[in-house]
């Protein structure tokens, strides 16, 4: 399910993000995306077996190479790469399958909710953060959420 509240919660109740497929060139969606994530206090663990480190983290070469445990794995591969992600995502006991923009794969995300995780598909943490958490609509963008309540101010 990717509904406002589900997507609200997700990103409310999970703090460590593996970002796969994590590039260490500034230019780059998944960069820019992680960057935005960790300066909103999300742990970013880098996984691209072409860097040593990005955003001041060690990169690791696979998720099953990283040590402590994982809350979302951002997959920012092609949509054919994500059954292998999905797999190594359930052996290490992350919580949540994000496929990012313009990646779905459906038989992925059904393997991963049989196994319990919670799965996204064609989302970008970084929109639905803002979206959800405050900041989009200053600059116009109808973030489809209306609501009573003021938005938290975001620790910059």
């Amino acid at each position: 399910m990717d509904d406002i509240n589900t997507l609200h919660r997700i990103l409310s109740q999970n703090r460590v993000i593996a970002v796969v497929g994590l590039s260490a060139d500034w230019f780059r969606p998944s960069y820019f995306a992680a960057k935005y994530m960790q300066e909103h206090g999300y742990t970013i663990v880098p996984v691209n077996p072409r860097y040593a480190e990005i955003l001041g983290q060690k990169c690791y070469k696979s998720l099953r190479d990283i040590p402590g445990g994982i809350d979302i794995v951002d997959c920012f591969r092609k949509s054919a790469d994500i059954p292998p992600i999905c797999d190594d995502a359930i052996a290490i006991g992350a919580k949540v399958l994000w496929q990012q923009l313009g990646v779905k794969n459906e038989a992925a995300a059904a393997t991963a909710r049989a196994a319990g995780l919670e799965a996204v598909m064609d989302r970008c943490v970084k929109i639905e953060h803002g979206r959800l958490f405050g900041g989009l609509n200053w600059v116009g963008v109808n973030t489809r959420v209306i609501s009573a309540k003021r938005p938290r101010w975001l620790a910059y």
